[in-house]
């Protein structure tokens, strides 16, 4: 399956910029469930400078300046993926109880399981709080094994807490989430991340897209879709493994990755510092096309 994905951000300024500097991640990683078979970032104004590299995390971030007067920056990703159909719809084993995996991780046995101990910790987003734990705990009970005990902590997420855009913002507390029972996807993959760590466990944030079906009879509207982020945990024996909360599923064929990372600020599509601009209106646009 093959797709491509044009992302395009848009910055109008009620001010001149006279200096922007930007990093963007916004070329998909390639990794064990997708391909990322091409990827261009344009940016207008034309930059001074640009350049790439791969940060900590294996994400592709697109750094640049611009020098000259603005008032207005577009930054457009355009993408193209194929997900790998044998990964993406194979189920991972799930024979570990839970509370082996915390063991796992606590006194890795390889590599991989000594790289994803470090998704265990707390992160700027995600403290470690005992109200996560005791929500865990509620879907984490004795022996239950870590993908079933996961996917149940998926599905009361859904069930129990209301989709509202205006409710919160990037700086909103994961507690605050837990407490009112409402919150965007970002927040719902911060409160599942937050639950996993609080009882020993790895998971990392994913952000990338998903792709939106038109109901019968309609044409799918141009930039309709959206950015997306959803959780991943560690399965000891298998690797990382993808969870959907604000739709209560395991990401299959819709579901594009961007980026990974402990939470949202290490995966931030666009940021960076300008001088001057004043007040500013942000527009984002995205589609996301099956080939």
């Amino acid at each position: 399956m093959r797709f491509k994905v044009t992302h395009k951000t848009q910055y109008q300024y009620a001010e001149s910029v006279s200096l922007t500097q930007n990093q963007a991640r916004l070329t998909p990683i390639s990794n064990h469930r997708q391909l990322c078979i091409s990827s261009e970032v344009s940016i207008s104004p034309k930059p001074s400078y640009v350049d790439n590299f791969i940060d900590y995390f294996g994400n592709t971030v697109t750094v640049f300046e611009v020098p000259t007067l603005h008032k207005e920056l577009t930054v457009t990703s355009t993408s193209e993926i194929e997900l790998i159909e044998s990964v993406v719809n194979t189920l991972p084993p799930d024979v570990h109880p839970w509370e082996q995996c915390v063991q796992f991780l606590q006194m890795p046995r390889n590599d991989l399981e000594l790289e994803a101990s470090e998704y265990c910790i707390p992160s700027p987003f995600i403290p470690l709080n005992p109200a996560l734990r005791d929500f865990a705990l509620k879907s984490f009970t004795p022996n239950r094994t870590l993908v079933d005990a996961s996917n149940d902590l998926m599905h009361r997420i859904f069930n129990e807490f209301k989709y509202d855009p205006v409710f919160s913002t990037i700086s909103t507390p994961i507690l605050d989430v837990l407490h009112h029972k409402k919150g965007v996807c970002q927040d719902f993959a911060h409160l599942a991340i937050g639950c996993m760590r609080s009882i020993g466990l790895a998971a990392r944030y994913v952000s990338g897209y998903i792709e939106t079906v038109p109901p019968e009879g309609q044409e799918k509207l141009e930039g309709a879709d959206a950015t997306h982020a959803w959780f991943s945990i560690y399965i000891p024996d298998y690797g990382w493994y993808d969870f959907d909360p604000t739709n209560d599923m395991n990401p299959t064929d819709q579901h594009i990755t961007t980026a990974v990372g402990r939470d949202f600020s290490d995966v931030t599509p666009l940021k960076g510092v300008i001088f001057g601009g004043g007040s500013n209106q942000l527009h984002v646009a995205v589609d996301v096309t099956r080939l």
